[in-house]
């Protein structure tokens, strides 16, 4: 049943390739043979004191592997596979691994823990291995110190994996008895004090009615608190985590502690080492997010019986708090890095500082101001940085005539330093600031514009001029740039950057050039600036990007001709090859959207075609997929004329649509073909039978991941409205599909909010699709073929009503299939819509919708289905 896997472990760590690949291949071949044996062999290793460190942490590592995947369908198909193993086997593993717990190998019994825990997310929604817990709890009563961490880890780590309705409230009450008086200074050793605490934060959501009980939840309060002070830092570190949970979990809960915790917060953040203060930092930016979602979904009207009443502890915290945020603004890094993913306490206090801002709007600006004035002109650099990220950070959330004056002021105090300031961190925070500025008060729209005429060419000048700055400033300028330009999204004819425009692409595409631009995302700011200006341009400038297509083009022909590059070559020549693809994808829109503009742009499609069916040959997923999106833009621009491309492209065509393991390039691929059904309507009807047959081999594919499920169902309904009833022979294919999708997608259970999105999206395509199957085949001699469907279809419809949590764009898809329904399907249809148990109820719902998209819907439906029972 076993074998001895010791040494093929240790292989399978070599530095000798053929060695190691030896070794995976054996372990595989092991795995795939005999399963029992080989998880059997993985826990005997893991468990023995007389194996190698090394062996016995590979072989948990590989046992967790074998229990657990991202990938949803390789997880559920893992989890299968265990629960179909005799339980005797599962009993010798699972003793195996409670044993290691025991381990003086540290590294043994934090790998034991982990996969004690996996087991656990896999039997105990099943009620196996109910003794687990109990077993557990004992451990830590009278174990050895090293015992007692090992198993408050795995305590941890299971309240991790497992939901918290799992789990009996006596045994939840248990675990956190365990795990509070873990924490206790008198109880153990630093590392099972540091055990309990991240185990009490894994345990902290299936404490709800602990937290209910004030006993209970002063007592679980008090033993956080006192663990901030503990002498160890990461014990300290670990505590404020804990707080940072309580302050999002039981944000309603907080009131009776919220002075000692601010008392707490702030001496962390003046005193403790970085860690902690990030920790202490962001619990005030937890209980910010919780106060910005509540008056965001409430509006800020509340009673004393209000369900989710806000506090606003914010508000009521604001004058001690604001003034330690500013502080930690001042504790800048010399050599801090610039780039993206860099955090410190400065960046920490200044992100809190907008989210205050965001929480309480015009209160703050008062408080902050003074702190700016007084720092702005100072000659340590850390103070002008400081205030200018104290000033950036206020610009979201007070209202703009809060804001203007003081803007107007500063705006050329900001232009001249952006320039002129001689420390390079002043001038990346300027720009930023500065883009946020034109990100959130920048309104071509507004009474006394922050924007004017007169400054407009200023503006302009210095950003063009530091987009020659480090990269890092460049970066900011760009982005600044972005935000200047999308103020004049809906401008109109004519824009004030339009005398600019030539000037403003001639300096981002140098910046794209720039030996350095690969540097802080520099490169790909200035293609992303560049699409945002070509969005915003009016057909004053249509002759400039006529004129950019051809550079373009130019540029985008010398990225496909290169050979034999390097790996790190080919990656940068694949990321060039992506930008221009999707910067030409915008200006195709642009010019394709405008009569006036499309016949000139014409002239360069076959060119264009031609290139990126070239880029297609290098390969590479990420141009596939920018290439992808270019090609549905130009199948959109050019229509009817895409089909001299289609006998060329359609091999590339079904490659995207076969790329199971880049599903981004799958998706993308699929809603190209919405845009050339779109573009060609029955003229693709003969490439319908190769891409029906690959949108139906995906379907049933258990290697699909779930996202690219919804646009396939939505792309059958851009087929059907394509070719009409030639979609006929597709039928007895896409409808039980269809079918089977929309009973699973009708009766969610238990789902979480992510889940209930996408069911909302699954929906969509399915309703998508019946749409325009229903569309497709109206006036055809062949809707008869249609209504053996319609009951389950109305089945489904009265489903998705009843269960009252379908959003506002299925509620309108939705009813939109009931009018095509009545529309294609005449009396028929009347009569079965008669029968249907919610269709007058919904119908009458969608009528009285304050969204005029579904009530102009609905009322469009009422309309078909009063003609179809007339009839």
């Amino acid at each position: 049943m076993t074998m001895e896997v010791t040494q093929v472990l240790l292989s399978a760590q070599s530095v000798d390739s053929t060695l190691r690949k030896h070794a995976e291949e054996t372990l595989k071949q092991f795995q795939e043979k005999n399963l029992p044996g080989f998880l059997f062999s993985l826990s005997g290793e893991l468990a023995s004191e007389e194996k190698p460190v090394e062996s016995r942490k590979l072989a948990g590592l590989v046992l967790k592997n074998a229990l657990d995947a991202k990938e949803q369908n390789r997880k559920y198909e893992l989890v299968q596979r265990w629960l179909s193993l005799e339980a005797s086997v599962k009993s010798q593993i699972k003793a195996c691994l409670l044993q290691t717990l025991s381990s003086p190998v540290s590294d043994a019994r934090s790998t034991a823990s982990q996969v004690i825990a996996k087991v656990a997310g896999i039997e105990l929604p099943h009620k196996q291995w109910p003794e687990l817990i109990g077993s557990l709890l004992s451990n830590i009563h009278q174990a050895a110190f090293h015992v007692k961490q090992a198993t408050l880890e795995t305590l941890g780590y299971i309240c991790e994996e497992v939901s918290p309705d799992v789990v009996d409230q006596d045994q939840v009450n248990k675990i956190l008895t365990a795990v509070v008086q873990g924490m206790n200074a008198d109880e153990g050793t630093t590392e099972v004090r540091l055990a309990a605490t991240r185990a009490l934060y894994n345990a902290l959501g299936f404490a709800q009615a602990n937290f209910s009980n004030d006993m209970e939840r002063d007592y679980i309060m008090r033993v956080v608190c006192e663990a901030t002070l503990s002498p160890e830092v990461k014990i300290r570190q670990a505590a404020f985590e804990c707080l940072v949970s309580i302050g999002s979990t039981y944000y309603d809960k907080l009131s009776p502690y919220i002075q000692d915790i601010f008392n707490i917060t702030s001496k962390a953040v003046r005193e403790d080492q970085e860690p902690v203060a990030l920790q202490a930092i962001e619990f005030w930016s937890s209980i910010c997010d919780e106060e910005i979602d509540i008056l965001e979904e409430y509006g800020g009207d509340f009673t004393a019986d209000s369900d989710v009443p806000c506090y606003y502890f914010i508000k009521q915290a604001l004058s001690a708090l604001v003034p330690l945020l500013l502080e930690t603004l001042l504790k800048q890094e010399e050599d801090q890095d610039q780039d993206e993913g860099a955090w410190n306490l400065a960046m920490a206090g200044g992100t809190c500082l907008g989210l205050v801002t965001r929480a309480v709007g015009d209160d703050i600006v008062p408080l902050v101001m003074p702190f700016i004035e007084e720092n702005i002109t100072k000659g340590d650099w850390r103070q002008r940085e400081a205030a200018t990220y104290a000033f950036g950070s206020i610009l979201e959330g007070p209202s703009p005539d809060k804001l203007t004056p003081i803007v107007n002021v500063a705006l050329s105090f900001m232009l001249t330093a952006l320039t002129k300031d001689p420390n390079s961190h002043v001038k990346d925070t300027t720009a930023w600031t500065l883009g946020r500025i034109f990100e959130f008060l920048h309104d071509s729209t507004m009474v006394t514009p922050i924007i004017t005429l007169t400054n407009c060419q200023q503006i302009i000048t210095v950003l063009l001029q530091s987009m020659n700055d480090t990269p890092n400033v460049a970066e900011k300028a760009c982005g600044a740039l972005y935000f200047l330009a999308q103020g004049y999204e809906d401008v109109g004819s004519t824009s004030p950057l339009a005398p600019y425009f030539q000037e403003i692409v001639r300096s981002l595409l140098n910046v794209t050039h720039r030996e350095d631009a690969s540097e802080s995302r520099l490169r790909t700011a200035a293609y992303e600036t560049l699409n945002e200006v070509v969005r915003c341009s009016t057909d004053e400038t249509a002759h400039l990007l006529l004129e950019l297509v051809q550079v373009l083009m130019t540029e985008l022909h010398k990225t496909v001709g290169a050979q034999k590059l390097s790996s790190d070559e080919r990656e940068k020549q694949n990321e060039l090859q992506g930008l221009l693809c999707g910067c030409l994808q915008v200006i195709i829109q642009k010019l394709g959207a405008s009569e006036s503009t499309k016949y000139a742009f014409m002239q360069f499609s076959d060119q264009i075609m031609n290139l990126f069916l070239q880029v297609f040959a290098c390969r590479s997923a990420t141009v596939h997929e920018e290439a992808m999106l270019a090609i549905g833009a130009l199948a959109y621009a050019v229509g009817p004329n895409f089909a001299k491309y289609m006998p060329d492209f359609y091999k590339y065509l079904e490659m995207g649509l076969q790329n199971f393991e880049e599903y981004q390039v799958c998706a993308v691929t699929v809603g190209v073909v919405g845009d050339i059904c779109r573009a060609l309507e029955d003229m693709v009807l003969s490439f319908c039978d190769g891409i029906m047959t690959q949108l139906l081999k995906d379907l049933s594919s258990n290697q699909l991941h779930r996202s690219v499920k919804p646009p396939i169902f939505s792309c059958f309904g851009d087929i059907a409205l394509a070719i009409g009833d030639n979609f006929e022979k597709y039928l007895m294919y896409s409808m039980p599909m269809l079918q089977s999708a929309a009973e699973l997608s009708a009766r969610p259970s238990g789902f979480d909010d992510e889940m209930l999105e996408y069911t909302n999206l699954l929906r969509n395509g399915i309703l998508e699709a019946y749409s325009g199957i229903f569309q497709g085949f109206k006036n055809s001699p062949k809707t008869q073929l249609l209504i053996p469907y319609v009951p389950n279809i109305l089945q489904f419809l009265d489903s998705i009503y009843m269960e009252k949590d379908m959003d506002d764009v299925v509620m309108k898809t939705a009813i939109g299939v009931l009018g095509d329904l009545a529309d294609t399907l005449g009396s028929t249809a009347g009569s079965l819509i008669q029968q249907s148990l919610a269709s007058k109820d919904f119908l009458n719902e969608c009528l009285s919708s304050e969204d005029h998209l579904i009530k102009e819907s609905a009322e469009w439906a009422r309309m078909a289905i009063n003609r179809a029972i007339s009839v």
